[in-house]
């Protein structure tokens, strides 16, 4: 589903952000384990992990403890702010662990961006990414935080460590994530996505759609087509934001996959 949100920049510019968030189960898993919530000053992705059950409740816990950040923040507080919402998506998560035991395994990534104006705040921790096109380059802005990268450095060079995580919020303390405070621009295009998209399809296809279709639904709705062509071996989310130059009227937020029910 397709969103607009506005904010004001100073007394002449007007900042719009268009998003739109999709969520499918894919082609080979039984159930959807992936959240996301795209609203006017917030939007997440959790790719959840822990069986059958546990990962819907992982990521729907994430999901669902982040949504009261959507509000306007001002922007020394943006940082903070998400950090801290983060930070309590893993202690409702332990909280949870603690009532069901056998939950115990269970955990989500999460990464997550909160607006301001001009600015935005990105919290990261786990597999799911974030890219950022600019000038119709494309940047991926976050770390993946698995054993592979960890012990190389880069990707591709251990395919049997791709998918160990090595961070996650599971409820265990010091699960902090990667914070950094960026400024975004009109003509700003973001992605976020679990691993489900990102795995299957590359950065040039990912490139190709980004800079080739101009609605943000559109863009969502081919990101998770192509995944599933791709085999679908993996949940799918995406969420596509535009930072435009003009003002428009908000509306209400989407939640999508396992945090909708």
């Amino acid at each position: 589903m397709n969103r607009i949100a506005e904010d004001v920049i100073g007394s002449h510019m007007r900042v719009a952000i268009r998003y739109a968030a999709g969520s499918d189960v894919g082609r080979t898993r039984e159930n959807n384990e992936d959240s996301a919530y795209a609203g006017p000053w917030l939007l997440a992705v959790a790719d959840g992990m822990g069986g059958h059950v546990g990962g819907e409740i992982a990521s729907s816990l994430a999901v669902e403890t982040l949504a009261p950040t959507d509000a306007e923040v001002p922007q020394p507080a943006l940082v903070d702010t998400l950090e801290h919402a983060v930070l309590s998506a893993n202690q409702a998560i332990a909280q949870r662990v603690e009532q069901e035991p056998a939950l115990q395994s269970m955990g989500t990534t999460c990464t997550a961006m909160l607006w301001s104006g001009t600015q935005l705040a990105l919290a990261h921790i786990g597999d799911s990414r974030a890219y950022m096109l600019r000038d119709s380059i494309l940047y991926q802005i976050t770390e993946d935080h698995t054993l592979e990268k960890m012990l190389t450095g880069e990707d591709g060079a251990a395919p049997h460590l791709a998918n160990r995580l090595v961070r996650v919020l599971d409820g265990k303390p010091d699960r902090k994530p990667d914070m950094s405070l960026r400024e975004a621009l009109p003509g700003d295009r973001y992605l976020l996505c679990s691993d489900g998209l990102s795995g299957p399809v590359g950065a040039e296809t990912l490139h190709q759609v980004l800079t080739s279709r101009p609605e943000p639904e559109a863009v969502v709705q081919t990101l998770i087509d192509l995944a599933n062509q791709a085999g679908g071996p993996d949940n799918i989310t995406v969420i596509v934001v535009d930072v435009v130059a003009e003002g428009v009227d908000a509306t209400p937020p989407v939640v999508v996959g396992a945090a909708q029910h």
